[in-house]
């Protein structure tokens, strides 16, 4: 189901239970949590990313191109202006805002 019009309480709920699930299979692969806990995705992060798949899958399954990657992201951002400072972090950590002169 896709998660657009979902409540941003709900999409972070379901992207905990991911980060649980995930923190659960390491931990049971016997990793320690000490060495991968710093590198796990935050709540919100994983809420773009939850948000982003179900973009993709609505054009689909094509990975976008670079302007189409920033314009989805933009629409979460707006959809959800909650998650903008974490949308905003995300593409200037993948270089997607450098490749844009949108400013």
């Amino acid at each position: 189901m896709p998660r657009g019009r979902v409540s941003l309480e709900l999409l972070r709920a379901e992207a905990h239970q991911e980060r649980d699930t995930i923190i659960e299979e390491r931990l049971i692969g016997g990793e320690d949590p000490w060495q991968f806990m710093e590198e796990l995705p935050s709540i919100d992060e994983l809420v773009v990313y939850l948000l982003r798949a179900d973009a993709i899958n609505a054009n689909d399954g094509q990975r976008p191109s670079p302007t189409r990657e920033y314009r989805v992201m933009r629409q979460i951002a707006l959809e959800h202006p909650d998650l903008t400072p974490t949308v905003w972090r995300m593409l200037d950590a993948d270089g997607t805002l450098s490749k844009h002169h949108w400013f």
